[in-house]
């Protein structure tokens, strides 16, 4: 364990067993506090708000942005290490080979942390559109509905999409709303 920079702190990526990080961070909060542990900060469940739209409705759902995994803030030492590692759901600590064989929990660099914090910091909603580029879609809602087209152009910040629509022989470009189409 003396590869692992004991005594500083520091955030580690921990496996769990599928669907179960939520658990695992209110098991790890839950023996955190009742046996007294001093040496781990920190456990978090990165996720992100997403705005899906599906059978032309829009709702707002929580992704989780790393599945399966959960972040740890801690001075890593055999006892922290014991603790997390022994948590119900956990299957390991990510970790590398050294040149013995021996492995050993690797800790994000400030950067990695940064970005994936800043990420997951709450701020307007990504959207999901389950579309993409050259496919063909119905127009469900406007003045073109019953309308077949192909999509053209996507923009997820402004919710809108180019559909090429062929009027009279001609293809034009029409920009409309994600809930004004549906996937063919």
């Amino acid at each position: 364990m003396a590869d692992m920079k004991e005594g500083k702190k520091q955030w580690y990526v921990v496996h769990t067993h599928s669907g179960c990080e939520k658990k695992v961070k209110e098991n790890l909060d839950h023996r955190i506090e009742s046996m007294n542990i001093e040496d781990i900060y920190q456990v978090a469940v990165p996720t992100e708000e997403e705005i899906e739209v599906k059978g032309g409705q829009r709702r707002t759902v929580t992704k989780k942005t790393f599945p399966s995994y959960v972040l740890v803030q801690m001075e890593m030492n055999d006892q922290s290490w014991n603790i997390v590692r022994n948590t119900p759901g956990v299957t390991s600590f990510i970790s590398s080979q050294d040149e013995q064989g021996k492995l050993s929990p690797v800790a994000l660099g400030d950067e990695e942390i940064a970005a994936i914090l800043k990420q997951t910091e709450t701020g307007a909603p990504r959207v999901k559109v389950g579309l993409s580029k050259g496919q063909s879609v119905r127009i469900i809602d406007g003045p073109f509905i019953d309308f077949v087209g192909v999509v053209d152009e996507i923009n997820p910040e402004k919710g809108k999409l180019k559909v090429m629509v062929s009027f009279f022989g001609r293809e034009t470009s029409v920009e409309l709303d994600f809930l004004q189409v549906e996937r063919l």
